[in-house]
């Protein structure tokens, strides 16, 4: 497996990660993980849990779009080094944007989110206009 591609299943690894906070929230707020129920227990967590749920939906929305456009800008033949670049930069913001939220510190949290965007829509553009830069 290359570099980009590592990093995708990286990304998703993180996000099946980011349940964890969620989990631990759910137990303390009730004392027991609701595994017939989880949604509407979620519905019921406030403060940091709340947070940890957010995040963790917010994975779901941004991990789509960074893994196609991977898969976007290898297909184009975008060097392997910009790909692999781009790709660890919205990893790692992943990484930090997590605990950022949960911990409700949330200009950092921002800024490392535009990491991630910003990082998605270099490797689109790189896709879309062919790159071949070296």
């Amino acid at each position: 497996m290359n570099a980009p591609y590592a990093l995708v299943l990286a990304s998703l690894l993180v996000q099946i990660g980011s349940k964890g906070p969620v989990a631990a929230a759910q137990k303390a707020t009730s004392g027991t993980y609701d595994n017939n129920n989880p949604r509407e227990q979620q519905a019921r967590l406030d403060g940091a849990g709340k947070r940890a749920l957010a995040a963790h939906a917010n994975g779901y929305e941004a991990i789509p779009p960074f893994a196609a456009g991977v898969v976007a800008a290898m297909q184009a033949n975008v060097p392997v080094g910009w790909v692999t670049a781009l790709a660890a930069a919205f990893v790692v913001a992943r990484i930090i944007y997590i605990p950022l939220y949960i911990k409700d510190i949330a200009t950092p949290r921002s800024l490392v989110w535009a990491v991630g965007f910003l990082s998605t829509l270099g490797l689109w553009a790189l896709a879309a206009i062919g790159c071949k830069c070296m």
